[in-house]
């Protein structure tokens, strides 16, 4: 391996799960200086007293401080760029994550659902290269980041801003890398070992579109019933109707993907299985309804329907909850603004 590159980190977008990660890199890596980019009571709250991060059963939490700000422009240019922004939230972010980058920096994006860079050097869908509108407009992502920037970021982690500067971990979750070519290469080698040395579990895959469809199963069903319904996981699954359809979203997620040449190893069954398992968790999306932001729903459930379009492979009971998640979206902001 390479000696470790990274000697400028930043962490833009330092919400749960983000500013999880910047607390552990900040507090465990000496030879790097890392930084975040926030905003309001938030980022007040970590400039004057650093992130308090709060373990899956800590008794005290992990405090850590670091430069934190609100312009990307204040920072040098950076070896290392995690994104820690939703899917909706990084097209208005692109020109701060651009004044970052130098020729080789690297930027890891942790994102739910389908992302924008998903058909970059794809050799299975028989679609390489092509750029969704609906995530990407204008292809300014595409352009002005460059998908050969990316490296994928799959998220097993349930975490929570609880107050300003101060966020939970709900469990000892883990994290997938994985490069859109599927290469192991120095650069995923080295940022694998940093978080690794940072305390955050880390796993590298070979093919990580096969692990965003599997996340994506549960995202696209669960996190937009639970908005339309305010329900935490576990009263989801102990409603028939509700966990039936549930069943049905993780069936036509399932299809879509396969179309696409991706392999889900779960069946539906298993994966309903395993989420009758979960507890009673609040969805990341219901998280952001009760706090009145927008919800995240092109990469969750509106890419899903295109996508069925592109392939040819029906998706009614996506394209329903779609329509019913984007009206309450609506109405959520008007009555909020």
């Amino acid at each position: 391996m390479t000696p470790f590159p990274f000697k400028n980190i930043c962490i833009y977008g330092a919400g749960a799960l983000g500013g999880a990660i910047a607390a552990k890199l900040a507090s465990s890596l000496e030879q790097a200086q890392v930084s975040v980019v926030a905003r309001g009571a938030h980022l007040a709250a970590i400039r004057s007293s650093g992130i308090h991060l709060w373990e899956a059963e800590a008794e005290q939490p992990l405090v850590a401080r670091m430069t934190a700000t609100d312009d990307a422009g204040e920072l040098p240019p950076q070896d290392l760029v995690i994104t820690g922004l939703k899917g909706h939230q990084l097209a208005a972010a692109v020109p701060g994550i651009a004044t970052l980058l130098h020729a080789r920096t690297r930027v890891v994006m942790i994102l739910n659902g389908v992302p924008w860079w998903y058909f970059h050097r794809d050799r299975k869908s028989g679609h390489a290269e092509y750029q969704m509108e609906e995530l990407d407009p204008n292809g300014d992502l595409w352009r002005l980041i460059g998908p050969e920037r990316v490296i994928g970021c799959v998220a097993y982690q349930g975490s929570e801003v609880i107050g300003p500067g101060e966020i939970k971990l709900a469990n000892n979750g883990y994290f997938i890398l994985g490069e859109p070519s599927g290469e192991t290469t120095t650069d995923i080698e080295a940022i694998a070992a940093l978080l690794h040395k940072a305390k955050v579990k880390i796993s590298v895959s070979a093919n990580i579109r096969d692990d965003i469809w599997s996340k994506l199963m549960g995202n696209a069903s669960f996190n937009p019933i639970s908005a339309l319904t305010r329900a935490l996981m576990s009263e989801i699954m102990n409603d028939p109707a509700l966990a039936s359809m549930v069943g049905q979203v993780m069936s036509e997620v399932k299809a879509v993907a396969e179309a696409l040449g991706a392999h889900v190893a779960m069946s539906v069954e298993e994966r309903l299985d395993r989420s009758r398992q979960i507890g009673p968790v609040r969805t990341s999306m219901l998280q952001d309804l009760l706090a009145g932001k927008a919800l995240e729903i092109t990469p969750l459930v509106g890419v899903v329907v295109s996508l069925g379009r592109l392939t040819g492979v029906a998706t009614p009971v996506s394209a329903t909850i779609l329509a019913l998640v984007t009206q309450l979206d609506r109405t959520n902001q008007q009555a909020v603004g």
